[in-house]
Formats: C-alpha cells, sequence, structure tokens
C-alpha cells in the first residue's frame, strides 16, 4: 500500500468517527430535549445548550484534518503515514466514544431540567469530562505532528 493511502485513510477515519459521534451524540440530547420540552416548555435555552456540547468532537476531527494536512504529500514516508492512521484513529475512536457518552450524561440532565430540577450548572460541569478525553486525544495528535 503506499504510504499516502494509508495516511488519507487515517485522516478519513478521524473526520468520520468523530462527525458519527457528535451526530449520534447530538441526536441522543435532542430527544432528551424534545421530551424535557414537553413538561417545561421554558427550559429551551439550558436544554439547547446542553444538547449542542456533543458537537464539539466533530470539530475536533474537523481540526485534526487542517493539523494533518501539510503532511498529506505524494513524497510522505510510511513512518509518516502510520503516525497519520494512528493519530486518526486515536482521534476517532477517543471522538467517537466521548460524544456519545457525553450526550448521555446531558440527556439526563435535560430530563431533570424538564422535571423542574435546578441541574444546569452541574450537568454542564460533568459533561465536560467525557470531553476531556477528546481534547488529549487532539493533543495527542498535536505532539505527533511535532514529530513528523
Amino acid at each position: 500500500m503506499e504510504p499516502i493511502i494509508l495516511a488519507y485513510l487515517g485522516v478519513a477515519l478521524m473526520v468520520v468517527l468523530t462527525g458519527v459521534g457528535s451526530s449520534y451524540g447530538v441526536t441522543i440530547a435532542g430527544n432528551a430535549t424534545i421530551g424535557a420540552l414537553k413538561k417545561s416548555p421554558g427550559s429551551l435555552g439550558s436544554c439547547i445548550a446542553l444538547t449542542a456540547l456533543p458537537s464539539s468532537q466533530g470539530l475536533y476531527g474537523f481540526v485534526g484534518y487542517f493539523l494533518l494536512s501539510p503532511f498529506l504529500e505524494p513524497e510522505i514516508t510510511m513512518f509518516q503515514a502510520a503516525s497519520i492512521l494512528g493519530a486518526g484513529l486515536t482521534v476517532g475512536l477517543v471522538g467517537l466514544f466521548s460524544a456519545i457518552r457525553q450526550a448521555q450524561v446531558c440527556a439526563n440532565g435535560i430530563a431533570a431540567i424538564g422535571s423542574g430540577h435546578n441541574v444546569f450548572g452541574g450537568t454542564l460541569v460533568l459533561a465536560v469530562f467525557p470531553e476531556l478525553y477528546a481534547i488529549l486525544s487532539l493533543l495527542v495528535l498535536i505532539l505527533i505532528t511535532s514529530l513528523l
């Protein structure tokens, strides 16, 4: 296999997996928002903010593409291509799972808000924890690019 194909595979996996995770996560939280709004129509602002949180992982995949794009040249070495594949797979998988798990935290908070509980701040803080790992995976990608 040509090294450039391997590198593009890594970038594609990164963008696709983070995008799928974000779209799946936003759907989980969005469904909870619809249920909460049936009970508490005035909670739209808090619910929308929590619904949007899982979308950030998709953005990390997009940022990762821009960080890796300078290395996507026909002369890329097999070492560089394997590094890009590994980094892309790491960011992609961590983004996929962290977006889904973050959405589940958000959905629970949204359901509680719909029931009249004042848990927006607590939910926001707890929802940041799964995202931390997506951020760490992006930092690993940045460190890997400094070695290429």
